[in-house]
């Protein structure tokens, strides 16, 4: 049976190795994005995928993977003086 790696390895980078990650599709606002499932270019966007109109492949938003959860939660108390 295979070791497993402690919870701190991706902290210290051991993970981050884009030539052993292989590719990573996105979509990308402002641009043509073809499905890699099925080619076409219909999509259904959300606030952190967009999924394929005609085969319902989902891909991460290039926008919420750069800006994370900071996005998502908003606070509405007022902020003390």
């Amino acid at each position: 049976m295979a070791k497993a790696l402690p919870a701190t390895a991706p902290a210290r980078g051991l993970f981050y190795d884009p030539a052993r990650r292989g590719y990573a599709a996105v979509y990308r606002e402002n641009e043509l994005n073809h499905c890699p499932g099925c080619g076409r270019t219909h999509w259904h966007i959300g606030r952190t995928t967009a999924e394929c109109g005609f085969c319902a492949t989902a891909l991460p938003l290039a926008s919420a993977t750069s800006q994370g959860m900071r996005g998502l939660f908003r606070s509405h108390r007022p902020i003390a003086a």
